[in-house]
C-alpha cells in the first residue's frame, strides 16, 4: 500500500525547507495560481456559494493552509471568518491578524479538533490530503462531517493519479491517489459525493486536478 510509506516527520521537514510563497506552494507553477482560483471560484458559484448568488457561509476553514493562498485569493470573498489549520507556523505566520482571518491552527490534520462550539459552512482541502494514510483521511474527514452545519460543504480538491493505481512520493512523503480511491475513502467517512470536476487549463506535465463537493450521507 502507498500510504504505508507515509511520514509526518519527513513531510514537515520537506516543507520546512520550502520559501514561504506562491512559488514554493506551488512547486515552481507559480502562475497556475489564477487558473486554478478560478476553477474553484466557479465551483462554489455552482454550489450556491459567491458567484452572482453573492451569497457568504459565516465561517470556512481552510485546511493545510500554507501561506493562505486560496485564504486570501478565494475563501475571504465567500465567507466571513476563515480559520486555517496548517503545521507548518512559518507559512501561517504571515496571517496573524489578517482580515477576515479567524482562528489559526498550528498543527497536523491528522491532529486538528475544531473548536467545539465551531460549525463551518465550507471546509476546504487542497494539496494536502496526501499526507495522511487512507485510515487517517477517513478519520479527519469524519471530524469535517461533524463540524460542518446543515447545509455544509467539504470541498476536496487533490491531484489524480491516472495510472490506476496511488503513487507514493518520497520527496515530500506524500500520496497521489486514484479517483476510484478517493470515492471509496468517502462512502467509508460517510460523506456522499454531491459534485465533481476536472480542473480545466492547467499544464499538462501535470497531475490532473479534480473537485469534489461533498455532504453528510444521511
Amino acid at each position: 500500500m502507498a500510504d504505508a510509506q507515509i511520514n509526518h516527520q519527513d513531510a514537515i521537514k520537506y516543507w520546512q525547507g520550502i520559501d514561504a510563497d506562491v512559488n514554493g506552494m506551488l512547486g515552481g507553477f507559480p502562475y497556475i495560481s489564477r487558473v486554478d482560483l478560478q476553477g474553484s471560484k466557479n465551483f462554489l458559484a455552482k454550489l450556491g456559494i459567491g458567484g452572482k448568488s453573492k451569497k457568504k457561509v459565516d465561517r470556512a476553514v481552510d485546511c493545510g493552509a500554507g501561506i493562505g493562498r486560496i485564504t486570501e485569493g478565494l475563501l475571504v470573498n465567500v465567507a466571513s471568518t476563515v480559520d486555517i489549520v496548517e503545521p507548518v507556523a512559518k507559512f501561517s505566520d504571515g496571517l496573524h491578524g489578517k482580515a477576515g482571518v479567524g482562528e489559526i491552527f498550528v498543527t497536523g490534520l491528522e491532529d486538528w479538533s475544531p473548536s467545539e462550539d465551531a460549525k463551518y459552512g465550507l471546509i476546504w482541502n487542497q494539496w494536502c490530503l496526501g499526507h495522511l494514510t487512507d485510515v487517517q483521511l477517513v478519520g479527519y474527514l469524519q471530524k469535517c462531517r461533524k463540524a460542518l452545519t446543515e447545509d455544509g460543504w467539504i470541498i476536496v480538491k487533490e491531484n489524480m493519479s491516472t495510472s490506476g493505481e496511488d503513487i507514493f512520493d518520497d520527496v515530500d512523503s506524500s500520496v497521489t491517489r486514484t479517483d476510484y480511491k478517493f470515492r471509496d475513502i468517502f462512502e467509508n467517512a460517510g460523506l456522499k459525493l454531491k459534485r465533481t470536476e476536472i480542473q480545466n487549463g492547467l499544464p499538462k506535465e501535470l497531475f490532473p486536478v479534480r473537485i469534489y463537493a461533498l455532504q453528510p450521507d444521511v
